[in-house]
């Protein structure tokens, strides 16, 4: 099959080209070379490459300055899936969304269910609700949305290389501790991500890695795992606080834990823990 990516200077697009299986035809854009806000960039893109599959991982990610950038949030993460959706349904071709848990409202006191009704909170989970809404109105039983939560890769900005970096310049790190959810190394959801395309599926699912944690929890096993991997040379007190004490212009969920049940049972793929794919990932660093 012809896969084109979409937003492949990402974690999650960088991690995609290399998992890609053998028998997949990938090809991999980004900005400029495609402006999912215009409609007639995605169009033209589209049409000459002629693909079975699209994946977007093309989102505006900023979560505290969309609260203020709103139309270039809600042009990317809204608007440009819809263009998407339109320019894959008309060649009659198949769509990965990849979408967040920030979709939810954080009060539930189980994980969240691909078939829970969204609340977000912020500028950053409306629009990226937004960009579901277009995917399931445009393309109805055949979009397929992947929710997933807490990303972090060998490649990009995420929290790992903030805390390992913070780990090196400061005597003392504070750490919030009453937001629950699941880390998630890029490179298990593409691999996800090419598991559902291989078995066709349709809807709304759920990927994280396994396990619960704080985000405070995470930065602890950051630290533990990057000593022993050589990446840092001594431990810091890691002091864990509450969100109130490093408040935020976008409002998070304060639990954001996903069922993925629905997918494993779909794909037979089971997560692995969260810990042991951080392992995996500093070891890689």
């Amino acid at each position: 099959m012809k896969i084109l990516i979409v937003g492949s200077n990402g974690q999650l697009g960088w991690e995609l080209q290399r998992t890609c299986p053998a028998s997949h035809e990938m090809t991999a854009i980004d900005y400029p070379q495609i402006d999912i806000a215009q409609k007639a960039s995605v169009k033209e893109i589209l049409d000459r490459e002629q693909p079975d599959w699209v994946i977007n991982c093309a989102a505006y990610t900023n979560v505290d300055k969309a609260e203020t950038d709103v139309l270039a949030a809600q042009a990317i993460n809204g608007e440009g899936v819809g263009y998407l959706a339109r320019a894959v349904k008309d060649l009659k071709a198949r769509l990965v969304h990849i979408s967040t848990d920030f979709v939810f409202d954080g009060n539930s006191s189980r994980p969240y269910r691909p078939e829970d009704i969204p609340g977000p909170l912020s500028v950053y989970g409306t629009t990226k609700l937004a960009g579901e809404q277009a995917v399931l109105e445009i393309l109805q039983a055949d979009g397929l949305i992947i929710r997933t939560a807490w990303l972090y890769s060998a490649h990009g900005n995420n929290f790992v290389h903030t805390m390992i970096r913070l780990m090196k310049e400061k005597p003392v790190l504070n750490v919030i501790e009453d937001q629950i959810g699941t880390p998630c190394w890029a490179n298990g959801l593409a691999r996800a991500v090419w598991a559902a395309i291989d078995n066709n599926l349709k809807g709304i699912f759920h990927w994280t890695d396994a396990g619960v944690a704080s985000w405070y929890d995470f930065a602890v096993a950051i630290q533990e795992e990057a000593i022993l991997a050589g990446l840092l040379e001594r431990a810091i007190p890691v002091l864990p606080i509450p969100q109130e004490k490093y408040p935020t212009p976008a409002r998070r969920p304060t639990f954001s834990l996903l069922d993925k049940s629905s997918f494993s049972a779909a794909t037979g793929m089971m997560p692995s823990h969260w810990r042991q794919q951080l392992r995996l990932m500093i070891r890689e660093l």
